[in-house]
Protein backbone atom coordinates (compact mmCIF):
# COMPACT_ATOMS: atom_id res chain seq x y z
CA UNK A 1 0.00 0.00 0.00
CA UNK A 2 1.26 3.45 -0.92
CA UNK A 3 0.61 6.40 1.40
CA UNK A 4 0.86 10.04 0.44
CA UNK A 5 0.78 13.32 2.37
CA UNK A 6 0.78 16.98 1.35
CA UNK A 7 3.27 19.14 3.25
CA UNK A 8 1.36 21.83 5.16
CA UNK A 9 2.63 25.45 5.43
CA UNK A 10 3.76 24.96 9.04
CA UNK A 11 6.48 22.55 7.81
CA UNK A 12 7.94 24.94 5.25
CA UNK A 13 11.73 24.63 5.42
CA UNK A 14 11.71 21.87 8.04
CA UNK A 15 13.13 18.37 7.71
CA UNK A 16 11.17 15.43 6.32
CA UNK A 17 11.58 13.45 9.57
CA UNK A 18 9.69 16.08 11.59
CA UNK A 19 6.84 16.07 9.09
CA UNK A 20 6.59 12.27 9.06
CA UNK A 21 6.52 11.97 12.86
CA UNK A 22 3.87 14.69 13.17
CA UNK A 23 1.86 12.88 10.48
CA UNK A 24 1.80 9.77 12.66
CA UNK A 25 4.55 7.75 11.01
CA UNK A 26 6.32 5.98 13.87
CA UNK A 27 10.10 5.76 14.17
CA UNK A 28 9.85 2.00 13.72
CA UNK A 29 7.90 2.40 10.50
CA UNK A 30 10.32 5.07 9.18
CA UNK A 31 13.20 2.64 9.68
CA UNK A 32 11.30 -0.20 7.97
CA UNK A 33 10.43 1.97 4.96
CA UNK A 34 14.08 2.93 4.57
CA UNK A 35 15.27 -0.66 4.75
CA UNK A 36 12.50 -2.57 3.00
CA UNK A 37 10.55 -0.50 0.47
CA UNK A 38 12.96 1.93 -1.16
CA UNK A 39 12.54 4.85 1.20
CA UNK A 40 10.62 8.12 0.90
CA UNK A 41 9.86 10.29 -2.09
CA UNK A 42 9.18 14.02 -2.23
CA UNK A 43 7.53 14.79 -5.55
CA UNK A 44 9.37 12.68 -8.13
CA UNK A 45 12.65 12.57 -6.22
CA UNK A 46 13.92 10.15 -3.55
CA UNK A 47 14.46 11.91 -0.22
CA UNK A 48 16.35 11.39 3.00
CA UNK A 49 14.57 12.04 6.28
CA UNK A 50 17.05 14.84 7.02
CA UNK A 51 16.20 16.65 3.76
CA UNK A 52 14.39 20.01 3.80
CA UNK A 53 10.80 20.03 2.53
CA UNK A 54 8.46 22.79 1.36
CA UNK A 55 4.76 23.53 1.66
CA UNK A 56 2.62 21.91 -1.03
CA UNK A 57 5.04 19.11 -1.84
CA UNK A 58 3.76 15.53 -1.98
CA UNK A 59 5.49 12.98 0.28
CA UNK A 60 4.93 9.35 -0.65
CA UNK A 61 6.14 5.94 0.55
CA UNK A 62 5.14 2.30 0.36
CA UNK A 63 4.31 0.34 3.49
CA UNK A 64 6.63 -2.62 4.15
CA UNK A 65 5.29 -6.09 3.32
CA UNK A 66 3.44 -7.81 6.14
CA UNK A 67 5.30 -10.35 8.23
CA UNK A 68 4.38 -14.02 8.23
CA UNK A 69 1.53 -15.02 10.53
CA UNK A 70 0.71 -18.41 12.00
CA UNK A 71 -3.02 -17.62 12.13
CA UNK A 72 -4.84 -19.91 9.71
CA UNK A 73 -7.50 -18.24 7.51
CA UNK A 74 -10.96 -19.72 8.09
CA UNK A 75 -14.29 -19.00 6.42
CA UNK A 76 -16.15 -17.83 9.51
CA UNK A 77 -18.96 -15.28 9.16
CA UNK A 78 -17.96 -11.79 10.31
CA UNK A 79 -20.06 -8.74 11.13
CA UNK A 80 -18.23 -5.55 10.12
CA UNK A 81 -19.53 -2.55 12.07
CA UNK A 82 -17.24 -0.01 10.34
CA UNK A 83 -14.55 -0.04 7.69
CA UNK A 84 -12.26 2.44 5.97
CA UNK A 85 -8.88 2.35 4.22
CA UNK A 86 -6.96 1.92 7.49
CA UNK A 87 -9.55 0.63 9.97
CA UNK A 88 -11.98 -2.21 10.51
CA UNK A 89 -14.31 -2.57 13.50
CA UNK A 90 -15.70 -6.07 14.04
CA UNK A 91 -18.60 -7.35 16.13
CA UNK A 92 -17.38 -10.27 18.23
CA UNK A 93 -20.02 -12.65 19.57
CA UNK A 94 -19.77 -14.04 23.08
CA UNK A 95 -17.96 -17.38 23.18
CA UNK A 96 -15.41 -16.53 20.47
CA UNK A 97 -11.79 -15.97 21.47
CA UNK A 98 -10.00 -13.01 19.89
CA UNK A 99 -6.69 -14.86 19.32
CA UNK A 100 -5.78 -18.55 18.99
CA UNK A 101 -4.53 -20.01 22.27
CA UNK A 102 -3.68 -23.47 23.60
CA UNK A 103 -7.35 -23.96 24.49
CA UNK A 104 -8.78 -22.31 21.37
CA UNK A 105 -6.53 -23.16 18.46
CA UNK A 106 -8.93 -22.00 15.76
CA UNK A 107 -12.40 -20.58 15.29
CA UNK A 108 -11.21 -17.24 16.67
CA UNK A 109 -11.81 -13.69 15.51
CA UNK A 110 -8.26 -13.69 14.14
CA UNK A 111 -8.98 -16.77 12.02
CA UNK A 112 -12.15 -15.14 10.71
CA UNK A 113 -10.31 -11.89 9.86
CA UNK A 114 -7.59 -13.73 7.97
CA UNK A 115 -10.28 -15.69 6.14
CA UNK A 116 -11.93 -12.45 5.07
CA UNK A 117 -8.63 -11.13 3.70
CA UNK A 118 -8.14 -14.36 1.74
CA UNK A 119 -11.63 -14.05 0.23
CA UNK A 120 -10.85 -10.49 -0.82
CA UNK A 121 -7.44 -11.40 -2.21
CA UNK A 122 -5.75 -9.01 0.23
CA UNK A 123 -2.63 -9.34 2.36
CA UNK A 124 -2.41 -8.41 6.00
CA UNK A 125 -2.22 -9.59 9.57
CA UNK A 126 -4.68 -9.33 12.45
CA UNK A 127 -3.97 -6.22 14.56
CA UNK A 128 -6.64 -5.80 17.26
CA UNK A 129 -6.29 -2.53 19.17
CA UNK A 130 -8.63 -3.52 22.00
CA UNK A 131 -8.81 -7.10 23.24
CA UNK A 132 -11.87 -8.46 25.01
CA UNK A 133 -12.41 -11.73 26.85
CA UNK A 134 -13.82 -14.77 25.05
CA UNK A 135 -17.19 -14.43 26.79
CA UNK A 136 -17.37 -10.63 26.40
CA UNK A 137 -19.30 -9.59 23.32
CA UNK A 138 -19.04 -6.45 21.26
CA UNK A 139 -16.75 -4.24 19.24
CA UNK A 140 -13.11 -4.93 18.42
CA UNK A 141 -11.09 -2.20 16.70
CA UNK A 142 -8.55 -3.49 14.15
CA UNK A 143 -5.77 -1.64 12.35
CA UNK A 144 -5.33 -2.73 8.75
CA UNK A 145 -1.65 -1.83 8.61
CA UNK A 146 1.44 -0.81 10.57
CA UNK A 147 0.82 2.89 9.97
CA UNK A 148 -2.65 2.89 11.54
CA UNK A 149 -1.95 0.66 14.54
CA UNK A 150 -0.03 3.08 16.82
CA UNK A 151 -2.31 5.99 15.88
CA UNK A 152 -5.45 4.07 16.84
CA UNK A 153 -3.90 2.71 20.04
CA UNK A 154 -3.19 6.25 21.26
CA UNK A 155 -6.67 7.69 20.87
CA UNK A 156 -9.35 4.99 21.18
CA UNK A 157 -11.99 5.42 23.90
CA UNK A 158 -14.09 2.43 24.98
CA UNK A 159 -17.48 2.22 26.65
CA UNK A 160 -18.93 -1.04 27.94
CA UNK A 161 -22.39 -1.99 29.09
CA UNK A 162 -22.66 -4.48 31.93
CA UNK A 163 -25.60 -6.04 33.74
CA UNK A 164 -24.84 -6.24 37.45
CA UNK A 165 -26.52 -8.16 40.23
CA UNK A 166 -28.59 -6.05 42.61
CA UNK A 167 -29.23 -2.31 42.78
CA UNK A 168 -26.37 0.19 43.09
CA UNK A 169 -26.53 2.81 45.82
CA UNK A 170 -25.29 5.59 43.53
CA UNK A 171 -26.54 6.49 40.05
CA UNK A 172 -23.01 7.45 38.99
CA UNK A 173 -19.61 6.84 40.46
CA UNK A 174 -15.91 6.08 40.18
CA UNK A 175 -14.18 2.93 41.39
CA UNK A 176 -10.53 3.71 42.05
CA UNK A 177 -8.97 0.55 43.42
CA UNK A 178 -5.63 -1.12 42.53
CA UNK A 179 -5.80 -4.51 40.81
CA UNK A 180 -3.29 -7.35 41.13
CA UNK A 181 -3.09 -10.99 40.13
CA UNK A 182 -4.65 -13.18 42.83
CA UNK A 183 -2.12 -15.28 44.72
CA UNK A 184 -1.78 -18.79 43.31
CA UNK A 185 -3.73 -18.06 40.11
CA UNK A 186 -2.68 -17.09 36.60
CA UNK A 187 -6.23 -16.02 35.67
CA UNK A 188 -7.94 -14.51 38.70
CA UNK A 189 -7.43 -10.83 39.57
CA UNK A 190 -8.25 -9.06 42.82
CA UNK A 191 -8.29 -5.63 44.44
CA UNK A 192 -5.05 -5.37 46.37
CA UNK A 193 -2.85 -2.58 47.81
CA UNK A 194 0.03 -4.18 45.89
CA UNK A 195 -1.83 -3.90 42.60
CA UNK A 196 -1.57 -1.43 39.73
CA UNK A 197 -3.65 1.77 39.85
CA UNK A 198 -7.07 1.14 38.27
CA UNK A 199 -9.98 3.50 37.62
CA UNK A 200 -13.50 2.75 36.37
CA UNK A 201 -16.26 5.33 35.83
CA UNK A 202 -19.86 4.15 35.61
CA UNK A 203 -23.38 5.50 35.10
CA UNK A 204 -26.56 3.55 35.93
CA UNK A 205 -28.86 3.31 32.90
CA UNK A 206 -31.60 0.95 34.08
CA UNK A 207 -32.60 -0.88 37.25
CA UNK A 208 -34.91 -3.88 37.62
CA UNK A 209 -35.90 -6.02 40.61
CA UNK A 210 -32.74 -8.13 40.32
CA UNK A 211 -30.30 -6.35 38.02
CA UNK A 212 -28.75 -3.01 37.09
CA UNK A 213 -27.57 -1.98 33.63
CA UNK A 214 -24.55 0.33 33.71
CA UNK A 215 -22.46 2.11 31.13
CA UNK A 216 -18.85 1.72 32.25
CA UNK A 217 -15.64 3.33 31.02
CA UNK A 218 -12.34 1.71 32.05
CA UNK A 219 -9.99 4.68 32.40
CA UNK A 220 -7.13 2.23 32.88
CA UNK A 221 -6.68 -1.06 31.05
CA UNK A 222 -6.18 -3.82 33.61
CA UNK A 223 -7.07 -7.46 32.95
CA UNK A 224 -10.67 -8.17 34.03
CA UNK A 225 -10.88 -4.60 35.35
CA UNK A 226 -14.65 -4.09 35.13
CA UNK A 227 -15.38 -7.56 36.44
CA UNK A 228 -13.05 -7.13 39.41
CA UNK A 229 -14.17 -3.60 40.27
CA UNK A 230 -17.90 -4.34 40.26
CA UNK A 231 -17.34 -7.52 42.26
CA UNK A 232 -15.37 -5.48 44.80
CA UNK A 233 -18.30 -3.02 44.92
CA UNK A 234 -20.57 -5.91 45.90
CA UNK A 235 -22.37 -6.09 42.56
CA UNK A 236 -20.68 -8.71 40.35
CA UNK A 237 -21.66 -9.06 36.73
CA UNK A 238 -24.56 -11.42 36.16
CA UNK A 239 -23.21 -14.77 35.00
CA UNK A 240 -19.66 -14.01 36.18
CA UNK A 241 -19.13 -17.00 38.45
CA UNK A 242 -15.37 -16.34 38.49
CA UNK A 243 -16.02 -13.18 40.50
CA UNK A 244 -19.12 -14.10 42.47
CA UNK A 245 -21.91 -13.71 39.91
CA UNK A 246 -24.69 -16.25 39.37
CA UNK A 247 -25.37 -18.13 36.15
CA UNK A 248 -29.05 -18.58 36.93
CA UNK A 249 -30.25 -16.45 34.00
CA UNK A 250 -27.25 -16.12 31.68
CA UNK A 251 -24.49 -18.54 30.68
CA UNK A 252 -21.64 -15.98 30.50
CA UNK A 253 -20.60 -12.78 32.20
CA UNK A 254 -22.93 -9.99 31.09
CA UNK A 255 -20.42 -7.60 29.52
CA UNK A 256 -20.57 -5.96 26.10
CA UNK A 257 -18.18 -3.52 24.39
CA UNK A 258 -20.88 -1.17 23.16
CA UNK A 259 -19.10 1.95 21.95
CA UNK A 260 -15.73 2.79 20.40
CA UNK A 261 -14.60 6.33 19.61
CA UNK A 262 -11.37 6.96 17.71
CA UNK A 263 -9.70 9.17 15.13
CA UNK A 264 -9.64 7.42 11.77
CA UNK A 265 -6.24 7.94 10.08
CA UNK A 266 -8.04 7.83 6.73
CA UNK A 267 -9.84 11.13 7.31
CA UNK A 268 -8.32 12.38 10.58
CA UNK A 269 -11.90 12.72 11.84
CA UNK A 270 -13.38 11.34 15.06
CA UNK A 271 -15.59 8.29 14.52
CA UNK A 272 -18.09 6.75 16.93
CA UNK A 273 -19.16 3.13 16.38
CA UNK A 274 -22.00 1.70 18.47
CA UNK A 275 -23.25 -1.83 19.08
CA UNK A 276 -26.66 -2.82 20.46
CA UNK A 277 -27.02 -4.81 23.66
CA UNK A 278 -27.14 -8.54 22.78
CA UNK A 279 -30.30 -10.55 23.37
CA UNK A 280 -29.02 -12.55 26.35
CA UNK A 281 -28.21 -9.33 28.24
CA UNK A 282 -31.48 -7.69 27.23
CA UNK A 283 -33.33 -10.71 28.60
CA UNK A 284 -31.86 -10.09 32.05
CA UNK A 285 -33.55 -6.69 32.12
CA UNK A 286 -36.98 -8.11 31.27
CA UNK A 287 -37.30 -10.38 34.30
Amino acid sequence: MELSFIVSPQFEGRCLRDFLRTSGVSATLIKAVKNETGGFWVGDEPARTCDTIHAGQMVTFVLPPEKETSVEPQNIPLTIAYESKHVMVLEKPAGMAVHPTLNYKDGTLANAYMGLLRQRGEEGIFRPINRIDKDTSGLVLCAKNAYAAPLLAKNVQKLYRAVLEGELAQAEGDIIQPIARAEGSIILRTVSPEGKPSHTHYVVEQTTAEHTLVAAVPLTGRTHQLRVHFSWLGHPLAGDDLYGGKRTHIARHALHCANLEFTDPTTNQRVVVESSLPEDMQALLCQ
